[in-house]
């Protein structure tokens, strides 16, 4: 007595069964939708034009507050303080105070300044686009500098006159009157970059958003 004939399953159905059974059924192909979400920057990040125009508004904002830092150094830096004397009828101006320290002053200002103008614009990028990138750490970067130097030379428009022998003669002679603004040590124009760099770094490092962990394989997985 033979046992009935049961016949096999059509092909697709058998192709279906063993794909649901087989330990690699959860990858997806190479290349395909499924793969490019999980590896690819679809779903991970913005794309590189759109990074680059992020970049290019975040340098300009950042270069914009150069303004504030070039308005508070002129408020807030030592005057180095000037006298106008007449010998022999013709002016000469004279430093009231030939052994004050208000140059070293007024370029310390600017780089304390700068250096918190830096970590306030690291933190508010770091705020605004977490996820951070290359363009964005550029854009940081320059736009600090650009700041600085824009800060300086705000700076020094709002602040005395360049022409002192016409201010002595302005205010009169004997008179006191302070001297124009000036950023001796050049170095003071990378405090802002600088710290702006190096603070995001750090914010980068300690809230920034972790890289997804390697996918773990079955135990039957050789």
């Amino acid at each position: 007595m033979t046992a009935p004939f049961t016949p096999p399953p059509p092909p697709h159905e058998q192709s279906a069964h063993s794909q649901s059974h087989s330990p690699h059924a959860a990858w997806p192909p190479s290349g395909g939708a499924g793969h490019e979400g999980a590896y690819g920057y679809g779903q991970d990040g913005p794309g590189m034009r759109t990074e680059l125009r992020e970049a290019a508004v975040i340098t300009v904002a950042v270069a914009l507050t150069g303004v504030l830092l070039g308005a508070l150094w002129n408020w807030l830096a030592p005057r180095i303080p000037l006298i106008g004397e007449v010998t022999d009828g013709s002016w000469v101006v004279y430093v009231k105070e030939t052994e004050g320290e208000q140059a070293i002053g007024t370029d310390g200002t600017f780089a304390l300044l700068g250096l918190a103008f830096g970590v306030v614009t690291a933190l508010v990028v770091f705020l605004v686009r977490r996820r951070g990138g290359v363009p964005l750490v550029v854009a940081l970067g320059l736009g600090g500098l650009l700041g600085s130097l824009l800060a300086w030379r705000f700076g020094l428009w709002l602040g005395p006159a360049d022409d002192v022998l016409a201010h002595a003669k302005e205010v009169g002679r004997g008179v006191t009157f302070s001297a124009p603004l000036k950023l001796n040590a050049k170095g003071a124009l990378l405090a802002w970059p600088l710290g702006a760099l190096l603070f995001h770094l750090g914010l980068t490092a300690l809230f920034g958003p972790r890289d997804p962990e390697p996918p773990t394989y079955g135990p039957d997985h050789k």
